[in-house]
């Protein structure tokens, strides 16, 4: 499994022990994204720089690396990681102030929002729909519920007709509802307070999903999106660093790391997460339900695991004859594969590769290698192992961890054949580093993932991260010149 899929799973459950435990949830989601990135220096499937690393060395050195090849260093380095972030590291994180807004999991007050109206029957509202009265209030309103008589609709659609005597529970800030009290003979104001809990049904969840890197969302207001007239979902609240804004919806525009909080019909919602790039990280009710496949799923992905670890077929081949497994039995669907794919990753990707070539064909590698050679050539091998390993770290916290491989392998390589020595060490150093992106937000799905969650901000992650990386240097350049050398 992946670092941003074993994140998902454990997520959920450690901001349940953090609320049990009354702590703040910064001392938790940051850690945890830190160790299952740790996790992944272990085996060649653990982390993508792994396997563009086993590729470069096969077609440099005629044979890639083995699937526990990575195993002798990155499990020390991930024991050692691990040891630091539960013994030290936790405690460099910044203590966070929730005594005036709560703590992390009450994030959203949704009830303090909340406003029951009637429509009367002399209301022009009468025989219109929920989506002109959203549209009357400039979309920055959603309409949780109608009351028609004994019956209750959940998250009606926008083409929900309005009927007089209505009872209409809608959720926004007084100055968003103001067009509806204008009028005196439009609607009538309410004064009972209503359960968020009553506000659920078997079919109707509400949720708190994070907006990822290269979600269709971000830069957009929520009337770019017009979620609720295209995909039958409210957006109730917007939390940025741990904190619901109270901002009027029109005015905020959605970034990395914010929590939206979402109402809907269940099917509705993992579809607009799905289509705009958002990961569901606490489930209000939410229920999952297992889906199609679930044993053959992992049975067909083990099968892989042995194909690429036994050397039957080479890793990429065997992870995309999996999914072509799944697609064949309809486990999953062309469309679903399509939108998994990180199609900025890959145009950098595609972008990148030729760029290498290019730089080996022409012998710039060789030439920036001679030149570090040139000014270091009297410094230890320890030293150039360390000065990749950085390097590699560094960008893999400003541009994505793949690419980074792509960029520094040949380097690496050049160095090592103008020094005399074996690649493997360099191609290694080069691997930890650009699997360690720990100073910065984006540059990991799972560090974005707790930001919002945990509240941290941008400047949170070096505090840790910086420490770590050390770690990582000291005990990682050691160990690849025991193993490698």
């Amino acid at each position: 499994m992946n670092n941003i899929g074993a994140l998902a799973l454990m997520l959920p459950i450690t901001m349940r022990d953090a609320r049990k435990a009354k702590r703040a949830a910064s001392h938790l989601l940051m850690p945890l994204s830190f160790a299952s990135l740790l996790g992944g220096l272990v085996t060649l499937i653990g982390t993508p720089p792994n396997i563009v690393i086993a590729i470069f060395r096969a077609d440099n050195s005629g044979e890639p690396f083995g699937m526990f090849d990575f195993t002798p260093v990155g499990l020390v380095v991930a024991i050692a990681g691990i040891v630091f972030i539960i013994a030290i590291g936790w405690r460099l994180l910044p203590q966070r102030d929730y005594s005036q807004s709560g703590e992390p999991d009450e994030q959203f007050q949704i009830a303090s929002y909340m406003t029951e109206i009637r429509i009367t029957a002399e209301s022009a509202l009468v025989g219109t729909t929920v989506g002109a009265l959203e549209s009357m209030c400039e979309n920055e309103i959603s309409v949780m519920a109608i009351i028609r008589g004994d019956r209750r609709r959940l998250a009606p659609s926008t083409i929900e007709t309005l009927y007089a005597g209505d009872i209409l529970l809608l959720e926004g800030d007084s100055e968003a509802l103001q067009p509806l009290f204008e009028n005196p003979g439009l609607v009538e104001a309410g004064a009972e307070v209503t359960d968020p809990e009553w506000l659920k049904s078997p079919d109707v969840r509400v949720i708190e999903a994070v907006v990822m890197p290269n979600s269709m969302v971000e830069g957009l207001s929520m009337r770019g999106i017009k979620m609720h007239r295209h995909y039958g979902v409210n957006l109730l609240a917007v939390a940025r660093q741990g904190r619901a804004s109270r901002a009027r919806l029109k005015y905020i525009t959605f970034k990395t790391g914010d929590v939206l909080l979402l109402q809907g019909e269940s099917a509705a919602l993992e579809q607009v997460c799905k289509n705009l790039g958002c990961l569901a990280i606490k489930n209000r009710g939410f229920e999952i339900t297992a889906r199609r496949g679930s044993l053959l799923t992992p049975t067909v992905f083990a099968a892989g695991i042995l194909a690429a670890a036994m050397s039957w077929l080479p890793v990429q081949i065997a992870f995309v004859t999996v999914v072509g497994v799944l697609m064949l039995f309809r486990v999953i669907s062309l469309r679903e594969v399509y939108r998994s794919i990180e199609w900025p990753v890959i145009v950098l990707l595609g972008f990148l590769l030729p760029v290498g070539e290019a730089l080996q064909s022409t012998g710039a590698t060789a030439l920036i290698a001679n030149g570090i050679i040139s000014i270091a050539h009297d410094i230890p091998l320890w030293s150039l192992l360390a000065l990749l390993m950085i390097t590699s770290m560094v960008l893999s916290d400003l541009v994505h961890n793949t690419p980074t491989a792509v960029l520094m392998a040949p380097i690496a390589f050049s160095l090592a054949d103008g020094m005399h020595l074996p690649a493997d060490p360099f191609l290694m150093a080069v691997a930890i580093g650009a699997a360690s992106p720990y100073l910065t937000p984006i540059g990991h799905q799972s560090n974005t993932l707790v930001m919002g969650p945990g509240g941290y901000n941008f400047g949170d992650y070096w505090r840790m991260g910086l420490p770590l990386d050390i770690v990582i240097i000291a005990v990682g350049v050691p160990m690849i010149m025991w193993v490698w050398m």
